[in-house]
This record gives structure tokens, sequence and C-alpha cells, in this order.
């Protein structure tokens, strides 16, 4: 899988926040802790970036993501008891939006960290994940 080194760093700055924090905070204050853990890790990102959605190669606005990663990897969290498929959903949505080949979702709601690598499968990059 391409880009499993800087997934795995990303998720393991998540798993550190949450050992230390745990469950029950609101996502901002997730975001703010993710930030600290992936400065530690000389990550570059950007965070709460606004993006620009495109259909059929034309602006019909923008979406701000948690986190753009190294400039390829869209990060969503979320601070709630269980992801649901349309969380799912939304974070390969925006992958396609943004036409990023992988993104991840993070929930730090749980009283275990939960993550899900998502696919943008209409990317040239991911031509395996096409079912």
């Amino acid at each position: 899988m391409k880009d499993k080194d800087l997934t795995h760093k990303i998720i393991g700055c998540a798993m550190k926040v949450h050992t230390i924090l745990g469950n029950g905070f609101q996502e901002v204050i997730y975001q703010r802790a993710l930030s600290i853990e992936m400065d530690k890790e000389e990550l570059s990102y950007s965070r709460e970036m606004e993006m620009e959605i495109l259909y059929d190669g034309l602006s019909i606005g923008t979406r701000r993501v948690d986190f753009f990663v190294e400039d390829k990897i869209m990060v969503e969290l979320k601070a709630i008891i269980n992801l649901e498929d349309i969380h799912l959903a939304q974070a390969m949505n925006y992958c396609q939006a943004y036409h990023l080949p992988i993104g991840l979702l993070i929930n730090f709601g749980s009283t275990r960290l939960t993550f899900k690598r998502v696919y943008n499968v209409n990317h040239p990059e991911n031509v395996d994940y096409r079912s």
C-alpha cells in the first residue's frame, strides 16, 4: 500500500493522543493534541484547510478538512461514540472530491481509538482497490 508508513505515523500520533486524553472531549481538543504529536514526528500538515470541491472540472464549493498531511493525505477526525457508515462514506467522498488516493477517518469518541483508511477507488493509484 502506497503511503503505508505515513498513515502508520499519523495513526501512531492519534494513539498517543487517545492514550493520554481518553475519550469524552470535543473534536477541537483532539485536533490540537494531534497537532502537537504530529509536530513531534516532524510531519508537515495544514489544519482546517479549506479545499475546493470540483464537479466536472468546475468549482462547486469548498470544505474544510481537519488535516491535510504531507500534501497527500486527508485526515478527518470525529469525537463520537460509534463511527457509522455515513461517516465512512463522507470521508470517501472527500477523497474523491479532492482527488486524493487515500485518507484517514479517526474517531476519538469511543473508549478505544478507532480509525479507517479510506481509498478513492477512482484514483489512478488505487487500481488494485476496485471491485
